[in-house]
């Protein structure tokens, strides 16, 4: 990634020294250096074992974030101070767990400017130490890349519905966005220093964040670097926070949102296109004919210039709506090129695979035309966004 300093670039192996973004020698990194970052609701007794257990296996800085739990659980969180490596960070009313991991993270920046960046891990018990030893580590090592602790999610003691769920995730992220992330929903997550001021820009502030920052992270080309870790499901995850309908539909409001805007532009488009085509075909062109060479207006068809003039217009509506409103890029240089190019194709490949499909399988055309132009609808969008649409490549904010 070429918005880190060359030094950086190569990772922070255990025990070398890191540099800063202006080559300037900082610390010698040991993956205990990272800061692992713990927001916490309503927890019970297992979050000051957890922590505990964290500065046992060679942590020395522990961030706890108190999201609003109240007086009743305050006991807790004083408790956890006998820690001096341990800071409670906290405020009265409960905001989600993407403020929460967003407040620690600015707490951070500021108080631990030396760090490689942080773990951030559940409070619940469901990541293990070692599992943040090892994602610290990946940390280091991709500097550049957003590090996932995942879970085997194929195991037969994952709750049903928590296996369900993340695949359905899985397999809609790899179509919009594509990345096969086997476990989406994990809160174990590694972000270096590098990447955490771009992480406070993601919008969300309950559990939606943490799928924002994967899609956010797809669109500023950011890696992703995947660590296998302990699958653990305490009492069938019922000490868990996430609420099934509500939470579930603002994760999925925001997979699909894009992709929504992408459709609702080509539903626009299409209706531009037919409308036009309806205005110029049947009074526009008639009445420009009928005044140019009246002699001539019962011989000449009119279908053509009328389609052609309508896909224009409606083809250049779409590319200005994409560029602006669904990728919102304002500057693209080439686009406009590609665009057509992919247009192109997409028509050339709809053409040749339908008339296959028909062939091959013994199915109607019409038939075939929309299975294999929904199939190639998803395939227009990943392309779009990726070749005709690219978001600008991350840069080094700290400069």
């Amino acid at each position: 990634m070429d918005w880190l300093h060359p030094a950086l670039q190569s990772g922070w192996p255990t025990g070398i020294i890191m540099a800063d973004f202006k080559g300037r020698e900082v610390a010698r990194m040991r993956r205990e250096d990272a800061v692992v970052l713990i927001p916490s609701l309503h927890p019970d007794e297992k979050l000051g074992i957890y922590v505990a257990d964290l500065l046992a296996h060679g942590f020395h800085r522990v961030v706890v974030v108190d999201d609003g739990s109240g007086p009743d659980y305050a006991p807790l969180f004083e408790a956890l101070k006998v820690h001096p490596e341990c800071t409670v960070l906290g405020y009265p009313a409960n905001q989600g767990k993407g403020f929460a991991l967003k407040h620690g993270m600015r707490h951070i920046l500021e108080a631990c400017p030396d760090c490689p960046g942080v773990v951030t891990a559940d409070s619940d018990g469901q990541h293990t130490a070692e599992d943040c030893l090892r994602v610290a580590q990946a940390m280091l090592e991709h500097p550049d890349r957003l590090v996932l602790g995942s879970r085997d999610l194929s195991l037969p003691d994952v709750p049903p519905k928590s296996r369900a769920g993340n695949r359905l995730t899985s397999f809609f992220f790899m179509l919009l966005y594509g990345h096969w992330l086997g476990d989406t929903q994990t809160g174990l997550r590694g972000i270096s220093s590098a990447l955490m001021p771009r992480m406070l820009e993601v919008p969300g502030s309950r559990f939606e964040y943490e799928m924002n920052v994967l899609i956010h992270c797809s669109g500023w080309n950011v890696g992703f670097e995947k660590v296998p870790i302990a699958t653990i499901y305490l009492d069938a995850n019922a000490g868990t926070h996430f609420r099934p309908f509500q939470d579930s539909a603002r994760i999925y409001r925001l997979l699909f949102a894009n992709f929504f805007k992408f459709a609702s532009a080509s539903a626009l488009s299409t209706l531009l296109d037919h409308g036009l085509f309806n205005i110029l075909e049947r009074w526009l062109l008639p009445s420009l004919v009928r005044w140019v060479v009246p002699s001539q207006f019962p011989f000449i068809s009119l279908v053509l210039p009328a389609t052609a003039i309508a896909r224009l217009c409606s083809a250049l509506f779409n590319y200005r709506v994409n560029r602006q409103f669904v990728f919102r890029l304002e500057k693209s240089r080439g686009a406009l090129l590609r665009y057509v190019a992919l247009a192109t194709l997409v028509m050339l490949a709809s053409a040749f695979l339908v008339d296959a499909t028909a062939h091959a399988l013994g199915m109607d055309a019409g038939l075939a035309k929309i299975i294999v132009d929904s199939a190639l609808f998803f395939i227009n969008y990943r392309i779009m966004k990726a070749w005709v649409f690219p978001q600008p490549v991350l840069k080094d904010q700290s400069k």
